[in-house]
């Protein structure tokens, strides 16, 4: 028995993609399209499958190493009782098969000409995809074409291992930047495998799901009626394809005869701005997810960037070679932007035992954000106190509602909600800068998004229509939500679309901090915590509890005046909660 060593498939654009997880050791036996390892690129995460079948000798990889297209990661022992055993199921496959076609052709005599050439079409199929017996056999269901190269995100499985589906029954539901879908079951059958779960990111033709199906199922009709439409399809396709390519090119010409010496990158490049960049205005760019991670890491705007690559796609020597003709180009200081200097390297091992620890995914995005923030949001930050005591009597007093109900009533849905009633009161601050610079876009919805720490990093789920609920509502809102953060199950659809965000540090302790605005939001409020103080009423000083709160927002939309009247506002509705239902 020989042994054979399996190496990394197509990744794709994706380079030195991280192994988070190996699934099998020496000696285990495998079977085709058992799941070797789970890799995790910048995307989403996914398994990668044995090629063959056999034993395990030898895992060549660990948890923590990256990997590219081509490394080996195991070696088996190729099991030939396997083979063998494949070997002997097609000579039986083969004599269903002839039995099925006989059958046909003894039915073709009573048919009608429609009827006899579907029959035939369906014993094609079957030749094709017959795998243990002509009855029943376990098909992959492929995600169909999405329309772009772009990878769709799962925010939704809608069956489970075991469910009986119909044709078209809805199997899971994707999200793109445009909209979501359900994707289509293509035949009636039995679930029996989901290779994929909520928050995995797929792109046209991977293989989702194994169904059981029969010959006999909507399957075969389905498989029938595509082969029909085989040769129609193709003929469609090719003058699709004709008309796409003399579309493009048309485009293209138009698009050099519209630039200025276009032909000359040294000329073209130093009209690059390094304003902010919106996404939406590089939806458009035919580059691959690789080319577009370097282009935001560089901060290049893609649209500016002529593509080298067939029908002018970006590769990255075009992204290259853009920046070195930036900075080497004419006039190009004026229009490269403020850069900082690269931090130094520096070698602490000099000084004593170290030990480096790669950063998560989710880390790595959260720090550049709050960098990329920090760097180009002008900050202002007011500190204030709120006397919560009667906050706090109140919530005391709800206890065994509250254990009834099953919500726990901390003090922070009381917080949104004052938040809520104040981006009400005060619209300036339910706005986002356009990334022209030049105008508002002013928000008539109020969405209010809860920081929550996790093992894996800091995430920002948000709460939409907050003005709309009530104190219970928000609360139930805020548990569920957190619970699903620490279980990494947010979907898209949970971390985006926020006007205002609330970061409590109120059970570590702590006077007060700058928290930093998560743009494109203009502000964001700390809140740390309580304390009882003595306060002058009265003649006396009493004891009160104290709520320290700290409001950061962008001075380019808002005012130090706006921002006083907000928190005086805040500290209105927290030290008389009857305020909020006035």
């Amino acid at each position: 028995m020989a042994l054979e060593k399996l190496t990394i498939p197509d990744l794709g654009d994706s380079e030195n993609v991280e192994v988070i997880e190996v699934l099998v050791a020496p000696g285990d036996e495998i079977q085709e399209n058992d799941s070797i390892l789970v890799l995790e690129t910048d995307k989403a995460a996914m398994e990668i499958p044995a090629t063959s079948a056999g034993v395990i000798k030898e895992v060549m990889l660990k948890v923590g190493d990256t990997v590219n297209q081509g490394d080996e990661m195991v070696s088996l022992e190729a099991g030939a009782d396997g083979s063998s055993a494949k070997d002997d199921e097609e000579p039986e496959s083969a004599d269903n098969e002839e039995q099925a076609e006989d059958q046909d052709s003894a039915e073709e005599t009573e048919k009608s000409e429609e009827a006899d050439d579907s029959d035939q079409n369906k014993a094609e199929a079957g030749d094709k995809k017959a795998t243990d017996s002509a009855e029943t056999r376990v098909e992959e269901i492929t995600v169909p074409d999405l329309g772009s190269d772009e990878a769709a995100e799962i925010i939704d499985i809608l069956v489970a291992v075991g469910d009986e589906v119909k044709t078209d029954d809805g199997l899971m539901t994707l999200e793109t930047d445009k909209a979501a879908m359900d994707v289509p079951s293509p035949f009636a059958g039995k679930i029996t495998e989901i290779k994929v779960k909520t928050g995995d990111k797929v792109k046209t033709g991977v293989a989702f799901m194994l169904a059981e199906t029969s010959s006999g199922s909507a399957s075969s009709a389905t498989s029938a009626e595509s082969a029909s439409k085989e040769s129609s399809d193709k003929e469609d396709s090719d003058k699709v394809s004709s008309d796409k390519e003399s579309s493009d090119k048309e485009s293209s010409d138009k698009a050099k005869s519209e630039k200025p010496d276009s032909g000359n990158k040294q000329q073209s490049a130093p009209q690059q701005s390094t304003a902010v960049i919106s996404p939406a205005d590089q939806a458009g760019v035919y580059a691959g997810p690789a080319v577009r991670k370097l282009a935001r890491e560089l901060g290049v705007d893609l649209t500016q960037v002529e593509g080298s690559g067939t029908k002018n796609r970006i590769v990255k020597e075009d992204v290259h070679d853009f920046v070195k003709n930036v900075m080497q180009g004419g006039g190009a200081a004026s229009t490269a932007g403020f850069s900082l200097p690269a931090a130094r390297d520096i070698d602490f091992s000099q000084f004593g035992e170290i030990e480096e620890k790669d950063l998560s995914k989710l880390h790595q995005v959260t720090a550049r954000n709050m960098a990329q923030n920090w760097l180009q949001v002008p900050h202002v930050t007011q500190f204030e106190e709120a006397d919560v005591t009667e906050l706090e009597e109140f919530r005391a007093a709800q206890k065994a509602l509250s254990e009834k109900k099953g919500i726990k009533l901390s003090p922070l849905p009381f917080i949104v909600k004052a938040c809520a009633l104040a981006l009400t009161e005060f619209p300036q601050f339910n706005v986002s800068l356009h990334s022209s610079g030049n105008k508002l876009i002013q928000k008539k919805y109020v969405h209010i998004g809860v920081a929550v720490a996790t093992d894996a990093g800091l995430m920002v789920p948000v709460i939409r229509d907050v003005d709309q609920l009530s104190i219970w509502e928000i609360a139930a809102e805020i548990t569920e939500l957190s619970e699903l953060a620490r279980q990494r199950k947010l979907t898209k659809e949970h971390m985006s679309g926020g006007c205002f965000t609330v970061s409590s540090l109120g059970n570590l302790g702590g006077l007060g901090f700058t928290p930093i605005v998560n743009a494109p939001e203009v502000a964001i409020l700390g809140v740390s915590k309580t304390e009882i103080k003595p306060v002058w009423k009265d003649n006396e000083f009493v004891p009160r509890k104290i709520l320290p709160f700290s409001l950061s927002y962008d001075h380019r939309a808002v005012n130090g005046v706006d921002g006083g009247l907000f928190c005086q506002y805040l500290n209105s509705l927290l030290s008389d909660i009857r305020n909020m239902v006035l």
